[in-house]
C-alpha cells in the first residue's frame, strides 16, 4: 500500500493516489511513498502537469526516482481532433510516445504507464520519467531571458541545429510501420485534410464571430496552394520550447497532443512560425549565433536529406493554426476573467498580429482590443 510524505494539505490526496498507482504498477515495491509534489513554472499550457518523487524499497534496497504526471485537462483540448474516434488527449500523447520510443532515434521521456480511469486523479493520466535539463521558456519568451540568452553564440546555434536534427529524425519514422495509421482518422492524410480540420475547428471556436485576418489567411492559402508530400508522423507543436536540452542538445521531446499525419513541411512551418513569433513577433532581435529562418531550412534539409517544399506557404499555414489555437487559449482566459470580454482576446491577440504581418494586412491587435487611445 502506498503512502505520502512531504505533501501539504492541498496535494495529500493526489500524492496518496500516485503512490497507490505506483505500487500497483510495481508489485515488488514495498513502502511506496510520494513526495515533492510540484508543477512547472515556465512552460506548458495544454496539460495539467505534476512533478513528484517516488520512494520505495525493493530487493532489500531503498530506491527513489523523479516522475512527471500529465493529467487530462478539464477543459477541451487546444488542438483539434484528428481521429474519427474521440479519445483522451493524454491517451493520444501516450500512444504516440510509445510508438516513437519503439521506432527509436527520437529522444522522448521514458514512459512509466497510462491510467485510463478517473478514480485516482479525477481524470485519465500518464506518467513518465523526469528528464533533467534546460527548457526554453514560453513566458517570458526564451529569446528574452534565461539559459538560451545567456549562452555563447555557438551554443545557441548547436541547440537550434540539434532541434532540427531531431525533427528530421522524427519525420524519418514510417507511421504505418510504427502502427500510427489510426492518426489519419480513416481519411487520406495530407494538406487538404489538415486545411479541412483546422478550418472546421476555427468555425466551431469562433461560433459566428468574424475573424477577418484568419479569413484572409485561408483565402491566401487556397489561392497560392502548395505541393503535397508523403505523409509522415507530425509532432504538431515542434519548437524549442517543447524540448529539453542538456549541453545544448535535445535529450527529450515533449507535448505530443497535436500529433497528426501529413507532409513534414507542416511541422517545419510551425517551427519557423514560432521562431518568427519569438523574434519579430516579440520585438526581439535575433541573437548572435542564432541561424536565420533560411539557414534553419537549410539545416533541416541537410538532416532530412531532401529539399523543403514551399516553406513560406507552410509557415503561413502554421501561423494560421497558431492563431486558431489561440482562439481556444484566449477564450479560456476570457472565461476565467483574466481579460475582459470587451477585448475580444480570442480574435485580437499577438498570434493574429503575427499572421497579419506575414500577409501584409494592416492590423494592430492592441488597437482592436481597445488597449490604445
Amino acid at each position: 500500500m502506498g503512502s505520502t510524505t512531504g505533501a501539504d494539505d492541498g496535494s495529500a490526496d493526489r500524492a496518496r493516489s500516485l503512490a497507490a498507482w505506483f505500487a500497483q504498477r510495481h508489485p515488488h515495491a514495498r513502502d511506496v511513498s510520494v513526495r515533492d509534489i510540484g508543477g512547472p513554472h515556465a512552460s506548458g499550457y495544454s496539460n495539467e502537469t505534476v512533478f513528484f518523487r517516488a520512494c520505495w524499497n525493493e530487493a532489500a534496497e531503498s530506491r527513489e526516482a523523479r516522475y512527471v504526471a500529465r493529467i487530462e485537462p478539464r477543459t477541451p483540448p487546444v488542438y483539434p481532433q484528428q481521429t474519427a474516434t474521440a479519445m483522451a488527449a493524454v491517451e493520444l500523447q501516450y500512444r504516440v510516445m510509445q510508438a516513437v520510443t519503439r521506432a527509436g532515434g527520437v529522444p522522448v521521456p521514458p514512459l512509466a504507464g497510462y491510467e485510463p480511469g478517473t478514480d485516482l486523479l479525477g481524470a485519465p493520466f500518464y506518467v513518465m520519467g523526469f528528464v533533467d535539463g534546460d527548457v526554453p521558456k514560453d513566458n517570458p519568451v526564451y529569446t528574452s531571458e534565461g539559459f538560451y540568452v545567456d549562452a555563447a553564440p555557438v551554443e545557441r546555434y548547436r541547440a537550434i541545429d540539434d532541434g532540427l536534427r531531431v525533427l528530421a529524425r522524427l519525420h524519418a519514422i514510417d507511421p504505418v510501420a510504427a502502427g500510427l495509421d489510426w492518426l489519419a482518422g480513416g481519411r487520406t492524410p495530407g494538406l487538404v485534410r489538415q486545411l479541412e480540420i483546422f478550418r472546421r475547428y476555427a468555425s466551431e471556436l469562433l461560433a459566428g464571430r468574424p475573424h477577418p485576418v484568419l479569413a484572409n489567411a485561408f483565402a491566401w492559402l487556397e489561392e497560392e496552394s502548395a505541393s503535397d508530400g508523403p505523409a509522415v508522423l507530425l509532432w504538431g507543436d515542434a519548437r524549442p520550447g517543447n524540448m529539453i536540452f542538456r549541453d545544448f542538445r535535445c535529450v527529450a521531446a515533449n507535448d505530443w497532443e497535436g500529433a497528426a499525419l501529413g507532409p513534414a513541411e507542416l511541422d517545419l512551418g510551425w517551427w519557423l512560425a514560432l521562431d518568427r513569433f519569438a523574434h519579430e513577433g516579440s520585438g526581439l532581435p535575433r541573437l548572435e549565433g542564432e541561424p536565420s529562418r533560411e539557414e534553419q531550412i537549410a539545416l533541416y534539409e541537410r538532416h532530412a536529406g531532401r529539399s523543403v517544399r514551399d516553406p513560406f506557404w507552410h509557415e503561413v499555414f502554421a501561423a494560421a493554426r497558431f492563431t486558431i489555437v489561440m482562439i481556444r487559449t484566449c477564450q479560456r482566459m476570457t472565461d476565467a476573467g483574466t481579460v475582459p470580454d470587451s477585448m475580444n482576446m480570442p480574435v485580437n491577440n499577438p498570434a493574429t498580429q503575427l499572421l497579419a504581418d506575414m500577409l501584409g494586412i494592416p492590423y494592430s491587435w492592441q488597437a482592436a482590443a481597445g488597449l490604445t487611445s
